[in-house]
């Protein structure tokens, strides 16, 4: 059964109507009251329920699609997804920069196996083809919901605990056997969820996935790490700021 909110709209304020809806969701929302995955009633019931026109209930509806607050869904309807995380671009784990935030992220390690780094890979860490690499394919979950997918390659096999990245970041551990991180190059893309990893980060296929590709570089100049990720685009978004 969808979720009822009450809200109290101050008719006689000069904040639009559609704002104060808005607002009164996202608070919801953001302080636990709407929980992620609840459905909501469509926007015809909800305009009756707060008597407002629909062209309004729709404004507030929009807003907080565009936050990131909302879903709609075809044949599911208007669901919650919960305050998205926002992720500035900077030289850090995603494990650091939610625990940063006072989130309590965990993983899970689908595979880690020493593989022949194919051509693609070798070029990536500078390596030789056919030279042994250390790959990791992990889930991070935020609130016990799927987050991101990702896929990690490391030059030396020996360099992390894998039973210890279900409670730390890699690049923690990369620091802790002695790699003194210096830049990287990034690329942030955009993709659609194939089957596979629909099933995994629990949504439909097809579904919108934000895409980031990374190598590391420590201060020799050598590559620590080369990354490929799958972010839930519902939940997560890249920060940048432009100065001149």
């Amino acid at each position: 059964m969808p979720a009822e909110l009450d809200i109290a709209l101050d008719r006689s304020s000069p904040v639009p109507l559609y704002h104060q809806v808005a607002s009164a969701f996202e608070q919801a929302i953001r302080e636990g009251q709407l929980p992620p995955e609840t459905k909501l009633q469509n926007e015809i019931d909800l305009a009756k329920r707060y008597n407002l026109s629909r062209p309004t209930m729709r404004q507030a509806m929009d807003r907080l699609v565009r936050d990131g607050l909302i879903v709609r869904r075809r044949g599911v309807g208007t669901q919650v997804v919960g305050p998205r995380v926002h992720r500035s671009l900077q030289l850090s784990s995603l494990f650091n920069d939610l625990q940063a935030e006072g989130a309590s992220p965990t993983t899970e390690v689908l595979s880690a196996e020493r593989i022949p780094a194919n051509e693609e890979i070798a070029g990536r860490l500078d390596l030789r083809p056919g030279t042994e690499v250390l790959h990791l394919r992990r889930l991070r979950l935020l609130e016990d919901r799927p987050l991101a997918l990702m896929e990690n390659w490391l030059p030396d096999p020996q360099a992390v605990d894998v039973d210890a990245l279900t409670a730390q970041g890699l690049y923690d551990q990369l620091r802790r056997h002695g790699v003194d991180f210096h830049m990287a190059h990034q690329t942030v893309g955009a993709a659609v969820a194939e089957k596979d990893q629909a099933e995994i980060l629990d949504v439909e296929a097809g579904a919108p996935l934000v895409t980031m590709e990374r190598t590391a570089y420590d201060s020799r100049g050598a590559a620590a790490e080369y990354g490929h990720h799958l972010y839930r685009a519902d939940r997560y978004s890249f920060d940048i700021t432009l100065m001149n």
